[in-house]
Formats: structure tokens, sequence, C-alpha cells
């Protein structure tokens, strides 16, 4: 029998963490990573689970419509930058009961542990974005890339503010994230305030920016949704450095030009964020 890692689904999820170690998003134990697995990736993988899975654990959280599904999930205190090395000991596959109220570990963790601390967070956006994409989205990823995180010392928390910060900063930003980014004000991480706030950005948008902590993403696949957080941050990064530079803006990517990107490329954005 090949080796778990060998089977695409789960090479992908190695190589996206280790991508994200080399970004330098992942300071310590720092982010996590879940993704929703397809029936016939469940099946592939099957053959690796436990004979007797664990026990199941309450999550505080409820999505009935997420029960008896199937999640890859990095675990909690362990570090991206072990994921590569060994797996087996790092991330996990979880099963939700029907109720989907509640997770057992069925492979992984092998020296013990449980999935990230922000799995309920991660679960309920999930539902959400599974629901706003017709179960196309399957991807949550949580990361701390700096640039980002400094913006939400300087910008006003909002949507728009933010939206337009990186639209203007990287020609590419409208044509990425079209309908712009969400904002979370500063809460403790892992609990269920921190979730709710998050699914009620997350109905709306694709990114949700967490103040002082880091960034939020979902998509239907590892490459587009590891490509919206290297967008998101590349923008900030080129923010960062203008505004250090000292001279204030003197010109910028005006609204009827990000208008004319929209149009030249097919896509709509959010117009409320443009004056």
């Amino acid at each position: 029998m090949k080796s778990i890692r060998d089977i695409s689904v789960m090479e992908a999820y190695i190589r996206m963490c280790d991508d994200g170690w080399l970004q330098g998003w992942h300071e310590r134990n720092g982010g996590n990573l879940t993704y929703r697995l397809t029936h016939a990736e469940t099946e592939e993988l099957r053959p690796f689970f436990k004979d007797q899975p664990q026990a199941w654990v309450s999550m505080g959280v409820k999505a009935e419509d997420l029960g008896g599904e199937f999640f890859l999930a990095t675990g909690s205190g362990k570090y991206f930058r072990n994921v590569t090395l060994a797996p087996q000991d790092n991330i996990c596959i979880v099963e939700i009961n029907p109720a989907g109220d509640s997770y057992r570990i069925v492979w992984g963790l092998e020296k013990g542990g449980r999935p990230t601390s922000e799995f309920p967070t991660h679960f309920m956006n999930h539902a959400v974005r599974s629901r706003a994409t017709n179960g196309q989205c399957r991807v949550i990823y949580h990361a701390h890339p700096a640039n980002l995180i400094a913006m939400t010392y300087t910008l006003p928390l909002t949507a728009r503010d933010f939206s337009r910060a990186l639209w203007q900063s990287a020609t590419e930003c409208p044509v990425v994230f079209p309908g712009g980014v969400g904002v979370v004000p500063w809460m403790v991480p892992g609990g269920a305030d921190i979730a709710m706030a998050t699914c009620k950005e997350m109905e709306t948008f694709d990114a949700a920016v967490w103040a002082h902590h880091g960034l939020f993403v979902s998509g239907p696949d590892f490459d587009t949704t590891f490509g919206l957080m290297h967008t998101i941050e590349k923008a900030a990064q080129i923010y960062v450095l203008v505004m250090s530079m000292g001279q204030g803006v003197r010109q910028t990517i005006q609204d009827n030009d990000l208008r004319a990107i929209a149009k030249e490329f097919g896509v709509t954005l959010r117009e409320e964020f443009l004056d």
C-alpha cells in the first residue's frame, strides 16, 4: 500500500502548509488550515483511518448541513514547519457527527493532541462559505502575514477602507478579490464570539482581516486560497512600503481606473466601496 502522503489531496495539503511556512506567515504554532474532503477523497483516505476512532468531542457550535463530512486540519499547538516532516504527528482527519456539533479524529496526531483551537471558527465558516458558493468552497486558511497586520494599526477598521487601500496598492487586486475584504475587530481567538463575527463577514467576503492578528481566507481549492492570501499580503507590503517612504501618496489607481480594470477582466467590483 502506498503512503498516505502519496495521495494527491494529502500531497497538496502538505505543500500548502509548507508554502505558508516559507512565506514567514506561521511563526511558532501560528495559523491553521482546514479542508473539507470530497466523498471520493475520503474513500481514498479511508484505508489509513484508525481501527478505533477517538471519542466524539463537542465543538460548542453546530452546522447540521456539514454533518457527516470529513476535514483535514492542522493540530492545536503544532508547527507548520513540521507538517512536511511528520504529517502524521502534526495534522489530522476529523469526522463530523450527523448532528453537526461534534468531531472525532480518525487519522493523525499520533503523538496526541486535537485539531486547531480555531476549528469551531473554521467549521462554522466552512458552513457559511459552502452555502454562499453552492458547495464549491472547501478551504479555510488563517495565517499571520505581517504587513497586513501592520495595516490594522493605522487604517480605520472598516471593509471599505481596507478594500480600497489594497485595491489601489496593486493592479491585480481588483481582479483577484473584486468583492473586497471584510474586517473583524480584535477579539480573543478560539472562541464562539470570533467565530460568529467572522461568519458575518464571510457571508459577504472571501477574506476577513482579523485586527492585530492576521488574515482569514477561503476558496474552492488550495491554489486559489493560497493565491488570495498571497495577493492580499503582497498588496499590504506595497502599502506599508509606500507609507514608510514618508512622502505620502502622490498618485494612485483612481476609482475610475478600478472600474476600467473590472470591465476589462469581467469582474464586478463592490461599487459601494468606490467614490
